[in-house]
């Protein structure tokens, strides 16, 4: 039985400019007392065909967890766009938010996100007549100006992956840590590459998301938070 239950998960600042932060509102349930912290990460996949092209966007431990219903906003920085192709800057792609228990992953959830390039400048599109051709679309900048990319999230359509792990001091599974994280790391590439197949087919095409505000500060709390970069815990409430 998992000890830790993911039960909400909201995108907020959605939709947003392509390099402001990614904030994901989470509402997770501890079941019993934990020895140790929860890691959290997310990952943005940076290209269908290249995982090395994916970023760590951030990674924070996340305790002592207190028993009962916990919530709080977890944000990360926008992928380097530096470290992106051009071709993969508009489109389709994904980011992921998953946890883990002494670097064992036990929640994955991934969301299609979708970068679209909108020039406050263009003149509006010619109208037309019934049965005549739309216009071609309007040439693209080179490079690319990164304020003018749009960035929005399938908020209500997860895709949540939950992996059994042990919650002790000792794996009690038959297979071994090392297995255990070689599958989680190939479940990775397939939950992408399925993710990425979909959105490519059209199943992923119609994106709407919400523009839910941030959640207060608490009162007090005495939970630590440690990470890496610029984003990491905005608030968090029991």
């Amino acid at each position: 039985m998992a000890l830790v239950n993911v039960v909400n998960m909201v995108v907020l600042d959605n939709p947003t400019n392509f390099s402001n932060p990614f904030q994901f509102e989470i509402t997770f349930e501890c079941l019993q007392e934990l020895d140790d912290d929860l890691e959290w990460k997310v990952l943005y996949v940076g290209s269908a065909q290249d995982a090395s092209r994916d970023q760590v966007l951030d990674e924070i431990l996340v305790g002592p967890i207190p028993v009962g219903v916990n919530k709080f906003v977890l944000q990360a920085d926008a992928p380097d766009p530096s470290k992106l192709l051009p071709e993969d800057l508009l489109g389709v792609t994904v980011v992921l938010v998953t946890c883990s228990y002494k670097e064992r992953e036990f929640v994955r959830v991934g969301y299609y996100v979708n970068n679209e390039y909108h020039d406050p400048n263009a003149p509006p599109p010619p109208p037309t007549t019934e049965g005549q051709e739309p216009p071609p679309p309007p040439q693209l900048p080179k490079p690319l100006p990164i304020e003018h990319i749009q960035r929005q999230i399938l908020a209500d359509k997860p895709r949540v992956t939950k992996f059994p792990i042990s919650w002790g001091e000792d794996p009690s599974p038959p297979q071994s840590s090392q297995t255990q994280q070689q599958q989680q790391s190939g479940s990775t590439n397939t939950t992408t590459n399925m993710m990425m197949m979909e959105a490519s087919t059209g199943h992923a095409q119609t994106f709407a998301g919400t523009n839910a505000g941030l959640v207060s500060m608490p009162e007090e709390s005495n939970m630590s938070f440690s990470g890496q970069g610029g984003g990491g815990v905005q608030s968090m409430m029991e």
